[in-house]
């Protein structure tokens, strides 16, 4: 071979290994080293070199992710050795019946378990030869799958080429869960919805409609992930335990999830079990329960299979997040800020552990997207929120007797005027003595995170619009202890009580104050921006648009809301009532309005349960001094505050070499 082509074969196998380096590190082990910019900028050269140079371009080449031409059809393919499905189990019990039968077939002999989180995804097997990448399939009916090849090489989790594999070793087989991570699922279907096209019900039908995609780009674009949790070599397990398998997979390339635990006794698998559903809303991928597995291999073949399942290995499913039920009818929630909020009233069905009996519909855009009708099957999801949201109808459930439901013209509250601004997709009754809007303000005023008045609920703040007892947030300060106590279900104990914590509510602080106003677009971040800037309710009543939009994080949307709130008369005169009854409208003397060089700009997360702190303290504690309080874990984070029984946050924190403090360390920062 000419001295040039080596020279540019030489280039081309380098670029190629530090293009999969980074694939590795970025995919393989969220830890990325350089910018998307930069690594596109090496894919697209290393592509440039194989277009010119096609005789060197090998099989493991990442520029092959991107997909070939659609394929045409999918051909069959038998495994090797069966893909079986597990047996379910839905409560501890059946847990306890399978050790039990574990250690009837172990006749005395002991071992371990193996637990590891259920992927609510869709196998495949992934095969190699040599070392490099040459089949992917999916498992079918458990005997006989579909070979899904280029679709399986565009998954940058899975390794085009096994590190350490030796030249000429035996075929591998790596089974493993192809998933859609939430924030990719959220981004097709945002994608699909903008393309007016049907949503995806959930991640799992996402991952299983693509993997049958017959154009290999349409794949790459969606970007699958894979987690591996087996190995085979020809038709055997290679290794004497099933953790072994798992650290080799890692060691391999793999993407091996990392919650797993080996477990001495059944008791610790239920512990696993158990901490794991706590933390599931928390996982940035979709979970349906827990596999576990007896570890040894050697006794895995000796307990053998049923026809479809193996008998030691048992997946314990967590409660269903998503049912089928019907609507009973569509009601119309109205909030503080007058929007209308759509709930369908649906026939009780259990899910998620809870019988649920209502499902937001969000806006009348969305009705119309569903074209739900009353009297419809719909499928609802219950995923982390409080009340669960409507996914799709079943329209082949419809017997013709279902009815149109028509969005109200008028608040169905008052009957006031219904408005709904250019560009915005919430519709809001606009009058000002609606007691629905009242109520929902009340709530607010007296919510945790803004005024704190423990005691005053649903039905309290019900029984005050109705009797007509308050008008608006300030004659909560008027309340006497008589007319109190003569309120259904509240005795003079009661009643006390309640005048005590709105008397203790006087002395929160400013931040907590302009937020428990429910000025629109004002959050609790806002409201504390606000609030140190101007330190007190009258310079901020002062403020114009102009000196608003000049605070960083502070844009012209929410300028203008909180002038505009200001500069309604009902409001001025609200601001002065609760001065005259001496709730504080200046900010505490103990609170700075200057940022702290150590938090000014800086991103915190908070994770795991703090001791001496409550989560709100902590976060208004970082936000007085300038820092910012976030929910997720990403590179843009300067802290994670790890507290005790911290989860997944602090693991992610690890892998991406964030700085990590404890609770002790973020009281050394504050000061």
């Amino acid at each position: 071979m000419p001295t040039a082509a080596k020279t540019i074969e030489a280039d081309i196998r380098k670029l190629r290994e530090e293009v999969l380096r980074h694939e590795e590190l970025y995919y393989v082990h969220d830890r990325p080293e350089i910018s998307d910019v930069e690594y596109d900028a090496l894919v697209e050269r290393l592509r440039a070199l194989e277009e010119e140079h096609p005789e060197f371009r090998t099989p493991d080449s990442p520029t092959l992710r991107v997909g070939g031409r659609p394929a045409e059809g999918f051909a069959e393919y038998v495994h090797r050795r069966p893909v079986l499905s597990l047996d379910n189990s839905y409560n501890i019990e059946d847990l306890r019946a399978f050790d039990e039968r574990c250690r009837r077939l172990a006749d005395g002999r002991s071992f371990e378990y193996v637990a590891e989180l259920k992927i609510d995804g869709l196998s495949l097997s992934v095969h190699y030869e040599n070392g490099v990448f040459a089949r992917g399939v999916t498992r079918g009916d458990g005997r006989v799958g579909e070979d899904v090849t280029q679709n399986v090489r565009t998954i940058r989790s899975v390794p085009l080429r096994l590190k350490g594999a030796a030249e000429g070793e035996a075929e591998v087989e790596v089974r493993g869960e192809a998933y859609l991570p939430r924030k990719a699922f959220e981004r097709i279907n945002a994608e699909r919805e903008e393309a007016d096209e049907a949503k995806f019900a959930n991640p799992r039908n996402a991952a299983a409609g693509t993997i049958r995609q017959l154009d290999p780009k349409v794949v790459a674009r969606r970007r699958l992930d894979l987690f591996a949790y087996d190995v085979l070599r020809g038709e055997r397990k290679p290794f004497a335990t099933h953790w072994e398998a798992l650290e080799w997979l890692d060691s391999a390339g793999f993407t091996v999830n990392p919650r797993r635990a080996k477990c001495s006794d059944i008791e610790e698998v239920i512990e696993f079990c158990n901490e794991m559903e706590a933390k599931r809303d928390g996982l940035e991928y979709e979970i349906d329960g827990v596999v576990v597995k007896v570890n040894s291999t050697a006794l895995q073949d000796e307990f053998g299979a049923t026809a479809k399942s193996p008998r030691w290995a048992i997946a314990y499913k967590y409660p269903a997040r998503q049912a089928t039920t019907q609507v009973e009818s569509i009601v119309v929630q109205v909030g503080r800020t007058g929007a209308l909020t759509p709930v369908a009233n649906l026939t009780p069905v259990q899910l998620a552990g809870t019988v649920v009996s209502r499902a937001t519909l969000h806006n009348v855009d969305e009705i119309r997207r569903l074209r739900i009708k009353i009297g419809d099957w719909v499928n609802i999801e219950k995923s982390g929120e409080i009340i669960p949201k409507v996914l799709s109808v079943v329209k082949s459930r419809r017997t013709g007797e279902e009815k149109t439901y028509h969005f109200p013209k008028r608040c169905p509250e008052c009957k006031g005027l219904i408005s709904r601004p250019e560009g915005e997709v919430v519709s809001r009754c606009v009058a000002a003595d609606c007691p629905a809007q009242l109520k929902a303000r009340l709530l607010h005023f007296a919510s945790r995170r803004a005024m704190r008045v423990e005691g005053l609920g649903d039905a309290l703040a019900e029984q005050f619009v109705q009797k007509k007892m308050v008008r608006d947030v300030a004659d909560l300060y008027a309340l006497k202890l008589e007319e109190l106590a003569g309120l259904e279900r509240m005795a003079e104990k009661s009643a006390s009580n309640l005048l005590a914590q709105i008397e203790a509510s006087k002395g929160r602080d400013l931040p907590q104050l302009v937020y428990g106003l429910g000025i629109r677009h004002v959050g609790e971040r806002t409201a504390a921006l606000l609030a140190r800037h101007f330190r007190s309710l009258e310079r901020l009543a002062a403020a114009t648009v102009e000196e608003m939009d000049d605070i960083h994080e502070i844009g012209l949307t929410v300028a203008e809301s909180v002038r505009d709130w200001f500069d309604d008369e009902g409001n001025v005169n609200l601001c002065g009532r609760l001065r005259e009854f001496g709730v504080r409208t200046e900010l505490a003397s103990g609170a700075s309005g200057a940022t702290d060089e150590a938090f000014a700009g800086k991103q915190f997360v908070l994770t795991g349960r703090l001791e001496a702190l409550t989560r709100d303290e902590a976060r208004a504690a970082i936000e007085a001094r300038g820092g910012r309080v976030t929910s997720t874990v990403s590179k843009k984070t300067d802290y994670v505050v790890a507290g005790e029984e911290a989860g997944s946050k602090l693991d992610k924190a690890r892998a991406l070499g964030l700085k990590i403090i404890d609770e002790e360390g973020l009281r050394a920062l504050l000061g």
